[in-house]
């Protein structure tokens, strides 16, 4: 009692607190701006901290994190354009809702949404922080291949009119996704010639291209053939700009609970992260609606899904650091370093030799959940106003803003290129009624399955029988198997009609 006492004491610190507002301010701006990110932000902030005591760097450091997992839904929401590229499953209806005229009631779902995916995972990882990361220990590469597999064969509940379309964006976003260096052999695949491309097409480029800068040629396009139209289709965001409503929030607490579930589970097995978590929780929550027709055109509970998920890996993947001394994330990774700059070696020994910065580090956590909401609420204020700006001068910004993202992605104007490459793409997809959804599953998914799948065949060692011993990964391919038998009949459905 008095470890936690002082520690109380340590997180009510001026410094400390000063701290946590920083980082959240500045996580919550870098999230908004398109092209930046939270691993950069915490890589830059990273030295800053050294001069600082351990509890006030690591307030520095978390509330960058999650401000920047809040943020990242503004951008998402009103200009089609992920903030983070985590953020890009929450374009899929936070955007529609926008042009509904529905901004407002859109971002508030997702700050509530946010907020209550991060405060569920931080109360997780107090009370069983673990317990959790001994299942995480279990979870090894044949594991995490049959999740993976499993995830795939949400394709088809997210192909939306046209299974077979669904299936060709999910087979051409796994295309892309083995541009680059072969993990096994090290050998240039699709590459062309190009060594920007041998660590793979970066999926800022890919979901800015095929988000945003595909929506504003279509806009532009628009504005060239059907001036009328675009006006009307401005004007149509300015109406009703009220905001939600406890009733609209109530309804959404199964998708809420659901996606934060999601977004601990994730944020626990290293390497998935909150790009995959965020994809996963909207497929469950569209499989789960009684209304999945109405997803992709402007509903609540997918904004909702994927910001809980986003927001809950933050704290989930803090979990196995702590228990276990093993990041969850690149986020989390950035956090080992500050704690060993300051002495502090992370895993189990911490809770014995550092009782007082643990308890120290969840009471800040705890405090960053509800500092969030007051600073994203004004944020929802002022880039609400976004909604009255004309088409005919946001568009070209939009553009311009994509472009500039790209080009501090790292890779300078080659980046440019891609995201107008894939904003082609994502032109034609929309003409041909391809799903951007299955798409980005896809290209997200590819890299890992493949990496998992060969650490796999080594481990089995050729023999198929070898899977049986471990009861994880069967229960996972028993599952793909029936969705895959589902995905059949479905097939021979489409195929009668």
């Amino acid at each position: 009692m008095n470890q936690l006492m002082l520690a109380l004491s340590d997180v009510f610190n001026f410094g400390s607190i000063l701290s946590l507002l920083i980082g959240l301010i500045a996580g919550y701006i870098v999230g908004v701006l398109p092209g930046l990110n939270r691993v950069t932000a915490l890589a830059i902030a990273l030295p800053f901290t050294y001069h600082l005591s351990p509890l006030a760097a690591i307030s520095l450091l978390v509330g960058i994190s999650k401000g920047g997992a809040a943020g990242g839904a503004i951008t998402s929401i009103l200009l089609n354009t992920p903030g983070e590229p985590s953020s890009a499953a929450t374009c899929l209806d936070g955007y529609p809702l926008t042009r509904q005229g529905k901004a407002k009631k859109a971002l508030g779902t997702a700050l509530y949404s946010a907020f209550f995916g991060d405060f569920f995972a931080t109360i997780i990882l107090i009370l069983s922080a673990a317990p959790l990361a001994k299942v995480a220990l279990m979870m090894g590469p044949i594991e995490v291949c049959s999740v993976l597999f499993f995830s795939l064969t949400f394709i088809a509940a997210l192909s939306g009119t046209s299974l077979i379309k669904g299936l060709l964006a999910g087979l051409l976003g796994l295309f892309f996704a083995n541009v680059g260096l072969d993990v096994e052999t090290a050998l240039p695949r699709l590459t062309f010639g190009f060594v920007d491309l041998y660590d793979g097409v970066p999926l800022l480029a890919v979901g800015v291209g095929v988000l945003a800068l595909s929506e504003m040629m279509l806009q532009i396009e628009a504005a060239v053939t059907s001036p009328a139209g675009i006006q009307a289709a401005g004007e149509s965001r300015l109406q009703s700009q009220e905001g939600l409503k406890w009733s609209e929030f109530k309804a959404l607490s199964r998708t809420l609970v659901r996606g934060s579930v999601i977004g601990t589970v994730i944020g626990i097995l290293p390497g998935l992260g909150a790009t995959i978590a965020s994809f996963l929780s909207y497929a469950l929550a569209k499989k789960a609606s009684k209304h999945p027709e109405r997803y992709g055109k402007g509903e609540l509970e997918g904004v909702a899904a994927a910001e809980s998920a986003d927001n809950a890996v933050t704290a989930g993947a803090l979990i196995p650091l702590f228990a276990l001394g093993i990041p969850g994330s690149v986020g989390a990774a950035m956090l080992i370093g500050a704690l060993m700059v300051h002495g502090v070696t992370p895993g189990p020994l911490m809770f014995e030799q550092n009782p007082r910065l643990i308890y120290g580090i969840y009471g800040t956590m705890v405090l960053a959940s509800f500092l969030i909401l007051p600073i994203g609420r004004f944020g929802l204020k002022v880039f609400s106003q976004l909604t009255r700006i004309p088409d005919s001068f946001l568009c070209p910004v939009i553009v311009y803003l994509c472009f500039i993202g790209a080009y501090m992605e790292g890779s300078g104007m080659f980046a440019v290129w891609l995201v107008i490459l894939f904003g082609v793409l994502g032109y034609l997809m929309k003409k041909l009624d391809l799903s951007f959804v299955t798409f980005l599953i896809g290209f997200i998914l590819g890299p890992m399955i493949e990496l998992t799948l060969r650490q796999s065949l080594i481990t089995l060692q050729g023999s198929w029988t070898r899977l049986f011993q471990h009861p994880i990964a069967m229960v996972f391919v028993l599952l793909t198997l029936l969705s895959a038998w589902r995905l059949s009949l479905m097939g021979q459905k489409f195929g009668k009609t």
